[in-house]
C-alpha cells in the first residue's frame, strides 16, 4: 500500500521560504518522518509543510500563509496535545519548539517565556533566583497548552493555577496581528486565553508571575489500593496548609527500588507530596502520610523543586499512545472513590496512570468570570489517562476509559478540564465553560471569525 504524501505547489513554498528564518520541512525531506511525530502516537498525521518558527516574524508569515491559502494549521509547542492538536494532514505545522527564550527578573518576580518552552526549560531558568509559578507534573509538558487550557501542578493550591499567574501574554491573532495582551491592554483576549485553549492565535510569549519557591519536601508515597485511603487523602487536602501539593495517583505498581517486588503490577494508589512550606514542618507532613494507610513504598526527601516536576517523566516517554477523558468533581464523593477503586483495580498499563489533583486554596479565590476558566467552585480534577505501547492495545482500552468516565459522571461536573480531553469530547466545549461559553463565542467571532484556530477543542465562531 502506498502512503499518501501531500505536495505544496513550488512557487509557494518558495514564497513561504522568503518569509520566514526558521526551517521548513517537507515531504520528502530526510527529516520529515521525524518533524511530523507528536507525543502521542495515536496521531500519525502528515502535514503539507512544518515551519519551524524562530520568532514572532515566523509565526506572523505562517498564520498569513495558511489563512490566505485556506490551509489547516495546526500550532505545536511541546507537543503534547493527547488529541493530536499540534499536528494535521494537508495543512500547516506552525512547530514552536525553537522558540525557548526566558528572561527572569527576580526582583519584579517575573519571567518571559517564549511559547515554545517546556516546563523544563521554566523551571531551570527561574529555581536559579529561588523562583517558580505553576507548572505542569511531567516536564516536557509545553508551556503555551498547559497554560491556555488553565494549568494544573503541584502549586496550584497555593499559587493558583498557571494562567492566573499570568501577567501579560504577546499573541500572534488570525489576520496576522501582534498583540500584547494584559489587564488593561487587549483585555478581552487577555482573560480569553486564560483557560479558552488555542482558540484565538498564537502565543509566542508569555510573563508569568514568580512565587518564592526553592527546595521542597517531594516524592511518592505508595499504598495498598483501598477506598479508606483515598478518604482518608481527602481529609489531608480539606484540612492541610495550602503549601502541601499533594496529587493522588491510581493504577500499578511501578518497578521502582524502593517498592517491594511484590507489589510490582499490582493494583496500587499513591500520594506524590509537594511540600514547599518550612522545612522544620517536614516530619509533621511525613506523619500525615504515614497516617493515610498502610505505606508499601516511599521516596520522599528534600529535592529541588524542578526535580519533582520529573519523576514522570520516565514513565509516559513521547511515542506511547494514550486516550484520554477528564472531569470535575464538588469534593470526592464516595461514589467516585468507589470507582477510583474498581477501575484502578482493572487499569490495562503500567503506564496508565489515573491522576487526581486538587484544585482548592488560590483557585477557588479567582472568581469563575475572572478568567475563562469556569470550575473554580470545584474541589477535584480527575485525569483517565490509559497509556499503551501499541495502537491496537490502546483501541481496545478505550471502552475501559469510557466505562470508568461514565462511572464517575453522577459525581462529576457536567463540564471538564479541556487539557484532559481527547478528540472526541468536542461536544462537551460548551460545558467546559459554563457561563462563559457565550462570551468566548463573541471574542472568537471579533478575532477569528474564519475559525483558523480550530485544530483544539474549538469555540466555533
Amino acid at each position: 500500500m502506498t502512503t499518501y504524501t501531500p505536495v505544496m505547489d513550488e512557487q509557494l513554498l518558495k514564497r513561504l521560504r522568503r518569509a520566514v528564518r526558521g526551517d521548513i520541512v517537507e515531504p520528502g525531506d530526510p527529516d520529515y518522518d521525524e518533524a511530523r511525530k507528536v507525543y502521542n502516537a495515536m496521531h500519525d498525521k502528515r502535514p503539507t509543510v512544518i515551519v519551524r518558527a524562530t520568532d514572532a516574524g515566523d509565526v506572523i508569515a505562517t498564520v498569513d500563509f495558511a489563512r490566505e491559502q485556506r490551509l489547516p494549521l495546526a500550532v505545536r509547542g511541546g507537543s503534547h496535545s493527547v488529541p493530536g492538536y499540534g499536528t494535521c494532514d494537508d495543512g500547516v505545522v506552525l512547530d514552536l519548539g525553537r522558540m525557548r527564550g526566558i528572561r527572569v527578573a527576580p526582583d519584579a518576580r517575573t519571567a518571559w517565556v517564549e511559547g515554545g518552552c517546556t516546563w523544563a526549560d521554566v523551571n531551570h531558568a527561574t529555581y536559579t533566583f529561588g523562583l517558580a509559578t505553576t507548572g505542569g507534573i511531567v516536564s516536557t509538558t509545553g508551556v503555551g497548552g498547559l497554560t491556555t487550557g488553565g494549568g494544573m501542578g503541584y502549586l496550584d493550591r497555593r499559587c493558583g493555577l498557571a494562567c492566573d499567574n499570568l501577567v501579560s501574554v504577546d499573541l500572534v491573532t488570525a489576520d496576522g496581528s501582534f498583540l500584547t495582551c494584559t489587564e488593561e491592554q487587549n483585555a478581552d483576549l487577555m482573560w480569553a486565553v486564560r483557560g479558552g485553549g488555542g482558540n484565538f492565535g498564537v502565543v509566542t510569549s508569555f510573563a508569568y508571575r514568580l512565587h518564592p519557591v526553592a527546595d521542597i519536601l517531594g516524592g511518592p508515597t505508595f499504598y495498598p489500593l483501598d477506598g479508606d485511603v483515598i478518604r482518608r487523602y481527602r481529609e489531608l487536602i480539606a484540612d492541610s496548609d495550602e503549601k502541601l501539593g499533594a496529587i493522588l495517583v491510581v493504577g500499578l505498581g511501578p518497578p521502582l527500588p524502593f517498592l517491594p517486588e511484590r507489589w510490582h503490577g499490582r493494583p496500587i494508589c499513591g500520594v506524590v507530596t509537594c511540600w514547599t512550606g518550612p522545612e522544620d514542618q517536614d516530619d509533621e507532613i511525613r506523619a500525615r502520610l504515614a497516617g493515610l494507610g498502610p505505606v508499601v513504598g516511599q521516596h520522599v526527601g528534600r529535592m529541588p523543586y524542578p526535580l519533582i516536576n520529573t519523576l514522570f517523566d520516565e514513565l509516559v516517554p513521547a511515542g506511547l499512545y494514550h486516550y484520554w477523558k477528564g472531569t470535575f468533581s464538588h469534593g470526592l464523593p464516595d461514589g467516585a472513590i468507589d470507582a477510583y477503586v474498581d477501575y484502578g483495580a482493572t487499569t490495562p498499563s503500567l503506564q496508565s496512570v489515573t491522576v487526581v489533583f486538587p484544585i482548592d486554596g488560590a483557585c477557588h479565590r479567582v472568581g469563575p468570570e475572572d478568567t475563562a476558566f469556569s470550575y473554580r467552585d470545584t474541589d477535584f480534577s480527575t485525569a483517565l489517562s490509559p497509556t499503551l505501547t501499541t495502537r491496537q492495545d490502546c483501541e481496545a482500552q478505550k471502552d475501559w476509559v469510557r466505562g470508568f468516565f461514565s462511572a464517575l459522571q453522577p459525581h462529576s461536573a457536567q463540564g471538564g478540564y479541556v487539557n484532559f480531553m481527547d478528540g472526541d469530547d468536542q461536544h462537551r466545549v460548551r460545558a467546559n465553560y459554563r457561563g462563559n461559553y457565550a462570551r468566548l463565542r463573541d471574542i472568537k467571532r471579533r478575532y477569528d471569525p474564519g475559525n483558523l484556530f480550530r485544530l483544539n477543542h474549538n469555540i466555533a465562531p
